[in-house]
C-alpha cells in the first residue's frame, strides 16, 4: 500500500470514528432525557401545573434551588432532605363522597360486605353525614369492620374499593382523586433529591394500597408511608396478650384482629416521624390543624437546616368542593409560620381531563335491606 493509500485509510477510519462518537453521544443526550435524573443531579424548575405569580410556585423553586446549591448557605445534603405529606387533603380530596377510607367503610358494610359486620358497624356506617367527624372513635370502628381479614385481603380490598367511582365527580374514580400540581410537586422534589415520606391519618396498609395505585408510586416506598395502625396478629394467635409467646411458621398468615393501636393525627404525627424517621423532616405538607403539629416539628427552630412548611386552603369552589375562606385561612395560616396554597389560585388545574363536579356533592345511600335485623 502506498502513502497516498495509506492516508486515505486512516482519513477513513478516522471520520468513521468521528461520526460514531457524535452518534453516541446524541443516543446518550437523547436517553438521559428519558431516565428519572441520577442521584444527585438538580432539575431545572418547572412545576407547569402551578399558576405564576401567585407566591407558592415562586417560593418552592426560591426553596429547592437554595437548599440543592452546593456551596450555598443554606445547600442540605441529599441525605438530609426530607420532605414529608399528609395525604388527605394534601395530596388528595378528602371532602364528604370522596374521602377514601370513608367511603370505603361505608361500601363494606352497607354494600359490598355488609354479611361480615354486625348491625352495630352497620349503623354507624349509616350515620356519616357531611361534615362528620374523622376522630379516633371512628376510626376504632374502620378496624372492627376488617376483623379476621389477612394484611393482603385487605390490601387487596382497598385497591379493588379505588376503581369505584365517586358521586361527586363526573368520571373519578376514588383513586382518581390525586391533585395533580402537588403529583407534579413529589416529583419535582424527588427529581431534586428529595426522600418522600407521606404521614398520613388513614390507616397504614390503607394508605400504602392508595400511594401504590397512585401517580405518585414511583416516588415513594412503602417502608416511607406513616399511617393510623389497627392490630395485627399472627393467624390463630388473635387473642393471646404477647407476640413472644409464639414463632412465625412458613405459611403463617398476618390477620387484622379488628383492634386499634393508635391514630396518626396531631401530636402523634410528630411522634410517628421521630421513631421512624428519626430526624426532622425539613419540607412539611398538610391542609388542617391535624397536621400542625407536623409543620412544627419540621421548622422548630432547633432544625438545624432551613425548614419550610406549606398548607393547602381548599378554597376553589367551582373545580372542587373546597369552601375555606382564603383571606381568613392564609393570614392564620402566617401568623403560624406556615406557607399558605390556594387551591384557587396557585393549582392551574386540579384533576385530569374529564374529571368535573357533580351537579350534586353526595347522594345519600337507600339504606334497605343492608340494616334489615338478621333473621
Amino acid at each position: 500500500m502506498n502513502t497516498t493509500k495509506q492516508l486515505d485509510f486512516w482519513r477513513c477510519i478516522a471520520i468513521i470514528a468521528l461520526c460514531a462518537l457524535i452518534a453516541v453521544s446524541v443516543l446518550y443526550a437523547v436517553g438521559v432525557g428519558w431516565k428519572t435524573p441520577a442521584a444527585g443531579k438538580t432539575e431545572t424548575a418547572t412545576l407547569s401545573l402551578w399558576n405564576d405569580g401567585t407566591g407558592a410556585k415562586q417560593a418552592l423553586i426560591d426553596y429547592v434551588t437554595a437548599v440543592t446549591t452546593e456551596g450555598g448557605k443554606d445547600f442540605i445534603p441529599e441525605k438530609d432532605r426530607i420532605a414529608v405529606f399528609d395525604m388527605d387533603g394534601t395530596l388528595t380530596c378528602e371532602t364528604y363522597y370522596t374521602y377514601y377510607d370513608t367511603m370505603m367503610f361505608i361500601e363494606y358494610c352497607l354494600v359490598d360486605h355488609p354479611e361480615r359486620v354486625s348491625d352495630e358497624l352497620k349503623q354507624v356506617a349509616a350515620a356519616i353525614q357531611p361534615g362528620y367527624l374523622a376522630d379516633e372513635t371512628l376510626a376504632r370502628n374502620f378496624a372492627k369492620a376488617y376483623a379476621g381479614m389477612t394484611v393482603e385481603e385487605f390490601s387487596a380490598y382497598v385497591e379493588e374499593f379505588g376503581k369505584k367511582y365517586t358521586q361527586s365527580f363526573e368520571n373519578m374514580r376514588y383513586i382518581d382523586n390525586f391533585y395533580l400540581p402537588m403529583v407534579e410537586l413529589v416529583e419535582y422534589l424527588y427529581n431534586n433529591g428529595f426522600e418522600i415520606w407521606v404521614i398520613s391519618g388513614t390507616e397504614r396498609t390503607t394508605t400504602r394500597a392508595i400511594i401504590a395505585n397512585s401517580p405518585i408510586k414511583d416516588y415513594v416506598l412503602p417502608e416511607h408511608v406513616i399511617g393510623t395502625d389497627f392490630e395485627v396478629k399472627q393467624k390463630g394467635h388473635e387473642s393471646e396478650p404477647s407476640n413472644m409467646d409464639f414463632k412465625y411458621e412458613n405459611g403463617d398468615e398476618l390477620v387484622l384482629t379488628g383492634g386499634f393501636i393508635q391514630k396518626n393525627l396531631n401530636a402523634n404525627k410528630s411522634i410517628y416521624i421521630e421513631r421512624e424517621i428519626g430526624q426532622r423532616p425539613v419540607l412539611a405538607f398538610g391542609n388542617s390543624g391535624s397536621d400542625t403539629s407536623m409543620m412544627n416539628y419540621t421548622i422548630d427552630a432547633r432544625n438545624p437546616y432551613r425548614a419550610e412548611a406549606y398548607m393547602i386552603v381548599a378554597d376553589d369552589n367551582f373545580r372542587e368542593w373546597g369552601k375555606q375562606d382564603w383571606d381568613a385561612k392564609s393570614t392564620d395560616y402566617r401568623e403560624k409560620g406556615f406557607i399558605p396554597i390556594s387551591m384557587k389560585s396557585d393549582f392551574a388545574v386540579i384533576y385530569p381531563d374529564g374529571i368535573t363536579k357533580a351537579k350534586e356533592q353526595y347522594v345519600p345511600f337507600v339504606l334497605d335491606e343492608a340494616l334489615k335485623p338478621a333473621a
